[in-house]
């Protein structure tokens, strides 16, 4: 017994060991931030300079990161969280329902909106199928790779985008369906966050993933042997943040650095497109053009002029079929094509 008691008081110790990891003196104020996965290594320079602002000086972050709908999930069962950081508005409204979040967490100068990107077309060094745009993934053995619509946020901007490809240019809803099934035909995997599919395109999976901008100049920065492609049309992805009920002042304080010039030219510098005006963005290694790292789509579609905003298309795509309501549109399409995640 002396033995296994000896056991357990060495176990704390080193659970306290690495709990004190984290840099922060003992009177230092944690701030729990929870965020989708893709965010992990673009947050690491902003929580830099705010720990030099006179806010953030006494301030240690703890940090969550995964997909994001499990992210939220996580949050409104009990998991700890003053910022959130998601990539679907959905996933934060999903905390207001619960009453984590305030209902006027939108009423700031963006809407509520942290960082922003676009979907594009990532492919291997030197595009060996000659991929330039939406058309082209569908053609017989090309071989996609996206995250899976039913964890992960990515992945519904993605499809969105390709959506959008049809109805955006003219096409019916019944065309969209036909080709976002021929897209979802060619799909070989659909991994549980955006980050998981990034890994598993540059281990070498695939001929195109579908991805963010910055998640492909990340993976370049990174020294992945890849290319991307800024599609002619494309979706404006717009990722949200808030801070729960009962933040700290330093939260709030934080959620406010977040879309300063100072932060938001650090999100550049991690491939995130500026949500604010007057941004000295400098060159951004691993874009296409790194002095001009931000070119502006044909055709820009966005969530709310194209689908009605997040309250809509959610359930009209995404619906869980719960509850007697009907599945959503991509959910029937990936259970028709057999693609669900599982395979």
């Amino acid at each position: 017994m002396k033995k296994l008691k000896s056991a357990a008081a060495l176990a704390a110790v080193g659970v306290l060991a690495l709990t004190g990891c984290s840099g922060g003196s003992s009177d230092a104020q944690a701030i729990n931030v929870n965020a989708f996965s893709v965010m992990e290594a673009a947050n690491e320079p902003v929580f830099a300079d705010f720990e030099k602002t006179d806010a953030g000086k006494d301030v240690e972050f703890k940090t969550s990161y995964g997909a994001s709908g499990d992210q939220s999930r996580a949050v409104a069962a009990g998991a700890a969280a003053d910022v959130v950081h998601y990539s679907l508005e959905t996933d934060i409204t999903r905390l207001v329902d619960e009453g984590l979040v305030a209902k006027d967490w939108k009423d700031n100068a963006t809407d509520g909106i942290a960082t922003s990107s676009v979907v594009v077309l990532v492919v291997r060094k030197g595009n060996p199928l000659g991929i330039t745009g939406w058309d082209d993934l569908i053609k017989p053995g090309v071989k996609i790779i996206t995250p899976n619509p039913g964890s992960s946020g990515s992945a519904r901007w993605n499809i969105l985008a390709a959506w959008a490809h049809i109805v955006g240019n003219g096409g019916s809803e019944a065309e969209a369906k036909d080709f976002v099934t021929k897209l979802l035909g060619n799909t070989i995997a659909l991994p549980g966050s955006g980050r998981e599919a990034t890994t598993a395109f540059t281990d070498g999976s695939g001929d195109v993933l579908l991805s963010y901008e910055n998640e492909a100049i990340l993976a370049r920065q990174s020294g992945a042997d890849i290319d991307y492609i800024v599609p002619d049309d494309t979706l404006l992805i717009q990722n949200p943040a808030a801070v729960t009920v009962d933040a700290s002042d330093a939260a709030k304080s934080f959620l406010e650095f977040m879309t300063s010039p100072e932060a938001q030219a650090d999100y550049a510098q991690s491939g995130f497109r500026p949500v604010i005006d007057g941004v000295d963005v400098g060159d951004v290694q691993g874009a296409n053009d790194p002095a001009d790292p931000f070119p502006t789509p044909a055709k820009l579609f966005t969530i709310d002029d194209t689908f009605g905003g997040w309250g809509e298309a959610a359930d009209k795509f995404f619906g869980d079929g719960e509850d007697g309501n009907p599945l959503g549109i991509i959910t029937e399409l990936q259970q028709s094509t057999g693609k669900t995640g599982d395979e």
